[in-house]
């Protein structure tokens, strides 16, 4: 994979101290990409799995398997379901569970996989490289189905008004004509400090993706498979990413009973399965200097108890 900016794993120091990895445990890395967390956990003498949807970061993390002496299994999948194919590989319970959610700096990078209007490429935003791509969704959805997947995932404050230009504009094809569009629509100024497009392709993608969703999952997936003391580190990148996971860990440690828009509703009486470990993390300003991209990056961790996990549904 060709891509114009060095990957830099995001908090990978605090991450290895949430997890503190030692030889003979066993570590998921839930999102693998370009492989920074795994190479991390591996040199401490641990294994890893690490799972990924998008077949171009499987086929780049073939060399590291090759030289990780077997303690490196690679599985193409969503981490929504790394309890079920760890369980088919007998791989459960494990030491730790590590995810950073959102699109990698590797498909951000590469225009053709059309996640990002800084260069011009197919309108496409599929992580899995299958199923419904972004130019499938905005050309045959409904405005308001649009405007709501704008407001919601974007937090987009003028969603009808880029809904309504988006299916005035149609067929679009290009991330560059949506961009086009979407600045158009919102009277985009060039000294502007933030491209108004960031809401409607961050939009859009997480729609496409089922990113919310996934994060749900995953969660309760890593629940089930993490042994009693085992560790939870999750990195987010934006503020829907975050109230998601730091009520998953409020709800599971026994700090509040209900569920969330995204989290099914549970039985109040259901005992805590994690607690929490310190605060949320920030990057520092040295990290920052070396890496832009951690600028809106938050840690949070948590260590697994020895409760059975909760059961969806239960009431």
């Amino acid at each position: 994979m060709s891509t114009t900016t060095p990957h830099i794993p995001v908090l990978i120091d605090e991450v290895i101290d949430a997890l503190h990895p030692t030889p003979g445990e066993r570590h998921v890395d839930a999102t693998f990409g370009a492989g920074g967390y795994t190479r991390a956990i591996l040199a401490t003498g641990a294994e890893v799995v690490a799972f990924d949807r998008d077949p171009d970061a499987i086929a780049g993390g073939q060399e590291m398997v090759a030289a990780s002496d077997g303690r490196l299994t690679l599985i193409e999948a969503p981490f929504s379901a790394l309890d079920a194919e760890l369980d088919a590989r007998g791989l459960a319970p494990v030491d730790g569970v590590v995810m950073d959610i959102g699109v990698s700096s590797m498909q951000l990078d590469q225009a053709e996989r059309g996640f990002s209007f800084q260069g011009d490429g197919p309108l496409d935003m599929r992580m899995s490289q299958s199923g419904e791509s972004a130019a499938d969704f905005l050309n045959t959805a409904d405005e308001s189905d649009i405007a709501d997947v704008l407001y919601l995932y974007g937090e987009e404050p003028r969603s009808r008004r880029v809904a309504r230009a988006i299916v005035s504009a149609r067929p679009l094809t290009r991330t560059s004509e949506l961009a086009t569009v979407v600045r158009k629509a919102l009277g985009h100024k060039p000294h502007d400090k933030k491209d108004p497009a960031t809401r409607t392709f961050q939009a859009v993608r997480i729609h496409i993706n089922r990113e919310l969703g996934e994060l749900a999952d995953g969660l309760a997936a890593a629940e089930r498979v993490l042994k009693p003391g085992g560790r939870l580190a999750v990195v987010t990148f934006h503020s829907l990413e975050d109230r998601l996971v730091k009520h998953f860990l409020r709800e599971r440690s026994g700090a509040t009973p209900s569920g969330s828009r995204h989290l099914p509703p549970q039985a109040a009486q259901a005992e805590a399965t994690f607690e929490t470990i310190g605060r949320a993390v920030r990057p520092s300003d040295a990290e920052l200097a070396r890496n832009p991209r951690a600028r809106s990056a938050t840690l949070r961790v948590a260590r697994r108890t020895a409760s059975a996990a909760w059961v969806a549904g239960e009431l």
